[in-house]
């Protein structure tokens, strides 16, 4: 019998994995898709974080290099870290399977923009599955990796919100017989891209789209509903499950396999109804595709552009209605919590009336009442390059208030480059990091980082110390407080920084109250298994 379970998008695509044969799954954790190698891991797959997203997809890519299969996760502001390797890895292709998850977040659930990364699917001639629900987002998955083995090439697996945690039921399959063992196979004019080589690449890549771009045509990845004559939709994703909800008589196309598009197919559903509208979320990606090669269709109102789709909006839509939407519900807006040890900072920084170039996190939750002590907040790590910027150009009564601040996590993903800069080219008037050290990613649910010394499964491993890591590049005042106990030395401290013409780096170490008593936890349980191994090799009984 089939097993059947109840799973998110994102357990499914972890399910999907271990039923491929994925021998590593890496990335970086981000909502919406944080939950997927956190389940691989759980159910017995080699999951692990990397320090980010590019990282991430290089470990990925040379798994992939040694004939492995391999899945790599992200947000979708995630793919514009790891674009570098992405817009390199589909000349090189792969000798294994490799396939790439970005999760999109219409609407800006939990992030800085609202991108559609189907975008980067063309630009980086990376083809591309999107599912409409867990039950595909595990089909898909399968489906993508055996995509990835035929042509030898990333496949990226496109994902949103809705699609990651919402639960339905899932058919799981029997476990995929015949994955080739890892091996390395020398190719040096497929994997070395110098400019002699990426040119024949390139011809190569164009021609791969070409082939599966015709056996698009009749892939079983899309689907034909029959409906009314009067009306078809075209569509993709989640919002196909508005669509049969919205306009159930309508002849629907639903096309899992998005690029590149099977244009005949969509050509021939096109001209067999009377009126041809596109629903998608987010950008007009299909309607302008299928425009630029003379398919007559509708696409959505421009007002419809915005946040996530749903079966009124689709209604709407339908229906040509662009006048106003209903206001949404008003929500309580989020706030750093109770106790937490970035509001001391806050507190500090708003009296001493600094201008705060701040980054991704928790702590970017101080923009909001009551401190309403954030100036900047661009994308990960961008907190000391843009309060470096400051530095250089304003007045110097003005840029001696100006400060950078980030997470530990953060500081591990991006914040090192800008140390980096830091020291380089340090402002005239010297330059003042605060580093919140709270001992886990927090905002994404408590993940390990390469500073917290655990892994994604929290165990022992090696520990990136990041004060000495500082006092090593050259910061000459590198200090560690806790800003909580001693709020009025932190204050003091943040004021003879900033009076100087030096390059410091504060460092607010304090737990995040929801981890701590993991914290200790985990620590415990590692600190026994340490022990446990060195009376082992010692050949000694514990008791």
């Amino acid at each position: 019998m089939s097993e059947r379970k109840l799973l998110s998008g994102d357990e499914a695509v972890a399910l999907a994995a271990l039923d491929a044969g994925v021998l590593l799954g890496t990335g970086y954790p981000g909502t919406p898709s944080t939950e997927i190698l956190e389940n691989f891991d759980k159910l017995g797959g080699r999951a692990q974080w990397a320090p980010n997203e590019k990282v991430a997809l290089e470990v990925a890519l040379g798994a992939a290099f040694g004939g492995a299969r391999a899945l790599v996760t992200m947000k979708h502001v995630g793919v514009n870290v790891a674009a570098d390797p992405l817009f390199t890895a589909t000349y090189t292709g792969v000798h294994g399977a490799l396939v790439l998850v970005s999760a999109d977040d219409p609407g800006m659930a939990s992030s800085q923009n609202e991108q559609d990364n189907r975008r980067y699917a063309v630009a980086a001639g990376c083809p591309m599955l999107e599912p409409s629900d867990s039950q595909e987002a595990y089909d898909f998955t399968l489906a993508a990796f055996e995509i990835s083995s035929r042509w030898k090439t990333p496949v990226m697996l496109r994902m949103t919100t809705r699609v990651c945690h919402s639960k339905t039921i899932v058919e799981r399959r029997a476990p995929q017989d015949g994955v080739p063992e890892p091996a390395f196979v020398r190719d040096v004019k497929s994997k070395v891209m110098i400019p002699a080589y990426a040119r024949p690449a390139h011809r190569r890549l164009r021609e791969k789209l070409a082939d599966m771009a015709k056996w698009n045509e009749k892939c079983e990845l899309n689907q034909h509903v029959a409906g009314s004559r009067e009306l078809g939709i075209i569509t993709s994703g989640i919002s196909y499950m508005h669509v049969r909800e919205a306009a159930p008589e309508a002849s629907v196309l639903k096309l899992g396999f998005t690029y590149p598009l099977p244009i005949e197919k969509i050509r021939k559903f096109a001209s067999s109804v009377e009126r041809c509208l596109v629903i998608e979320e987010g950008d007009p990606y299909l309607v302008e595709a299928l425009r630029s090669e003379g398919i007559a269709v509708e696409g959505k109102p421009e007002m419809y552009r915005f946040g996530e789709l749903n079966v009124s909006r689709v209604r709407r839509i339908i229906a040509n209605d662009t006048s106003p939407e209903p206001a949404p519900a008003r929500g309580k807006p989020p706030q750093l919590c109770p106790g937490c040890p970035y509001r001391s900072v806050y507190g500090v920084l708003k009296r001493l009336d600094c201008i705060i170039a701040g980054d991704i996190g928790c702590y970017t939750l101080g923009v909001l009442p009551p401190f309403e002590a954030l100036d900047t907040c661009v994308c990960m790590g961008a907190s000391l390059g843009v309060g470096l910027g400051m530095r250089h150009v304003l007045p110097e009564s003005d840029a001696r208030r100006v400060v950078s601040i980030i997470g530990d996590s953060t500081f591990m993903h991006t914040g090192i480059n800008g140390l980096v800069e830091m020291v380089y080219n340090p402002p005239k008037t010297g330059h003042l990091l605060i580093i919140l050290d709270n001992g886990t990613t927090a905002m994404t649910g408590q993940q390990e980082h390469p500073a917290t010394g655990r892994t994604l499964d929290h165990g022992p491993t090696n520990k990136f110390i990041i004060e000495d890591f500082c006092r090593a590049a050259g910061v000459k005042h590198v200090d560690i407080i806790d800003p909580v106990t001693r709020e009025a030395q932190f204050e003091q401290m943040v004021k003879d920084r900033l009076a100087t013409n030096e390059l410091s780096v504060i460092i607010c170490r304090k737990p995040c109250l929801l981890a701590a008593g993991k914290i200790r936890e985990y620590e415990k349980i590692n600190a026994e298994k340490l022990k446990s191994a060195t009376f082992e090799a010692c050949g000694m009984d514990q008791q």
